[in-house]
């Protein structure tokens, strides 16, 4: 029995125990939950019902809970209820209704944990938005391992997910980049405010070798080239290395195309229309202070050159229009100050902040060696990079260590750790239950052990305190996987996966042998236990495919 499946039996006996005394149904709610309590010896699941409803009917609690506890008793599966406290109720299952959750989890294979609690949100996310100026640092890849989790939550409770990466190819930034490659290209050092590292070298190359008619155009027309080439070069490298990071974007937008398609005139106008511009001093300023932030924001420089701040008013807009009635964005620990200004922005649109717009910051992060934080990059020369992140951990454990922290949490990744065969590496923990979960699963076939059809399936000998411990555990992948997508915390996966499922299957593995022992008959018991490891390895591979992890079938 499910939770979901539990909590519809706890909600028709609450609707016999009102039809009983002539209570008022209509104060039931239309669904109702119930928790694992933080006891285990308090039993299997715990419910508030009775003190939810109490008060709505005008009953004391526990006469409600005790009334709800006989009605409760008599359902099929359920082997005992007590009232707790002030009208708690604790429930137990019998063995056969808590070991058919393992037939639900096999069956359901990759759709268990998915759920419709987000069904009719559009959400737009966006996440890295790396200048093209440069490989993706650290602090970049967290918010890749991160977002890319974060979208497939999302998806797997429900919403209409669009993810985005932001791809600044105008203003000053890009102009420093391409003198950075001119002066490269002539063998001078980059310019005071230009980019070092020796990627600006191979570009300057790459860019020569590709038009080499540069060498013989003057600086201005020269700097252009490498502009355009460069900015491409770069980009492209970025994407292929997030793509081979496990990361692919739906949409990929160029902030150019705000500035040629006349959007951030738009934007300006239905500010103008919503009566929050003003002018002062030659310059157009948006009124943000009337929505909380610390100073009015200028759109429109006095020269007429646009600001950042305009351009991200164009592109807040662009995604409105496109449908998105939730814009969650994804920044860096040094981008706080954005918060303020950009919902006052959302405001002066005419949305609600606090529904249509969602900034999330993500803290720093240090690649330590030696128990000391590695500072250059041998290609960025001044930044971890990327590459530098895969090249000394590997894929799997660069996304698994980033995603298992709160991202509002500064975070240290250990290359020793990380690169342990060990227990202690918490990606080899969890990895090597699917492993040993797959492995356990190709010597029973070897052995003539197959789990059988569901209808020979005997789920009750699943009695045993540490079967009903695993149960537990795969039972919560579900609510785990809601609350993680509802509260943008892919951490809570990772941490459910190791904590609860990991060390529950070694514990189960330990005490409960799956496979018979030489010429020993195989019998129900082998099979029930066969069908228990199968669903271990069902919610390992989907939590794991959450964060963007493999689950490996040997290790």
């Amino acid at each position: 029995m499910t939770p979901a499946e539990l909590a519809s039996v706890v909600l028709a006996a609450a609707h016999a125990v009102f039809e009983q005394r002539g209570l008022d149904r209509a104060a039931l709610p239309a669904s109702t939950v119930v928790e694992r309590p933080r006891n285990p010896e308090h039993g299997d699941y715990a419910s508030t019902l009775a003190l939810q409803l109490s008060k709505k009917v005008g009953v004391p609690p526990r006469e409600l809970a005790t009334a709800l506890a006989d009605e409760l008793g008599r359902a099929p599966g359920v082997k005992s209820v007590e009232i707790a406290g002030p009208g708690f109720l604790n429930i137990r299952l019998d063995a056969a209704a808590a070991g058919q959750l393992a037939r639900v989890i096999v069956e359901a294979g990759a759709e268990y944990g998915r759920s419709d609690r987000l069904a009719g949100e559009k959400i737009n996310l966006e996440f890295v938005s790396a200048n093209p100026t440069g490989p993706v640092h650290i602090g970049g890849v967290r918010w890749a391992a991160v977002g890319d989790a974060l979208s497939r939550l999302l998806r797997a409770t429900g919403a209409d997910v669009g993810t985005e990466y932001y791809f600044n190819d105008a203003g000053s930034q890009i102009d420093r980049f391409a003198r950075s490659l001119l002066a490269a290209s002539k063998g001078e050092p980059a310019p005071e405010d230009g980019y070092g590292g020796a990627y600006i070298a191979e570009i300057a190359t790459e860019v020569q070798a590709r038009r080499p008619e540069v060498r013989t155009l003057d600086d201005a027309a020269a700097q252009e080239v490498f502009r355009v080439e460069g900015v491409a070069l770069m980009f492209d490298e970025i994407r292929n290395s997030l793509r081979d990071f496990g990361v692919e974007f739906d949409t990929y937008f160029n902030e150019k195309d705000l500035h040629d398609r006349g959007e951030l005139d738009l934007a300006l106008n239905r500010l103008r229309e919503q009566g929050h511009l003003y002018e002062s001093e030659g310059a157009t300023w948006l009124r943000t202070t009337d929505f909380g932030d610390d100073k009015d924001r200028v759109l429109r420089k006095s020269n007429g050159e646009w600001t950042y701040f305009a351009a991200d008013c164009a592109y807040y807009l662009d995604k409105r229009e496109r449908g998105f009635e939730r814009v969650v964005i994804m920044l860096g620990a040094d981008h706080h100050g954005y918060i303020g200004r950009m919902k006052a922005m959302s405001a002066c649109f005419g949305d609600d902040p606090e529904r249509n717009l969602e900034i999330l910051i993500g803290q720093l992060v240090n690649l330590l060696r030696d128990g000391a934080p590695m500072r250059m990059s041998k290609r960025a020369g001044t930044v971890i990079t990327l590459e530098d992140l895969v090249d000394a951990i590997g894929v799997d454990a660069s996304r698994y260590a980033l995603a298992r922290y709160s991202s509002d949490s500064p975070i240290d990744i250990d290359i020793e750790l990380w690169t342990r065969a060990t227990r202690d590496n918490p990606v080899y923990y969890v990895q090597y239950v699917a492993a040993r979960t797959a492995g356990v699963a190709r010597n029973a076939a070897e052995v003539g052990l197959v789990p059988g059809d569901a209808e020979a399936f005997r789920p009750e000998l699943l009695d045993h305190e540490k079967e009903n411990e695993l149960l537990k555990a795969l039972a919560q992948f579900p609510a785990v996987v809601a609350t993680a997508a509802e509260l943008r915390e892919p951490h809570r996966v990772a941490r459910y996966l190791e904590e609860s499922v990991a060390a529950s299957y070694h514990r189960f593995y330990d005490n409960c042998r799956v496979l018979p022992l030489g010429d020993e008959e195989i019998t129900d018991l082998h099979r029930a236990r066969l069908w228990l490891n199968n669903a271990t390895r069902t919610v390992i591979a989907n939590g794991l495919y959450l964060l963007g992890v493999s689950a490996p079938e040997r290790m």
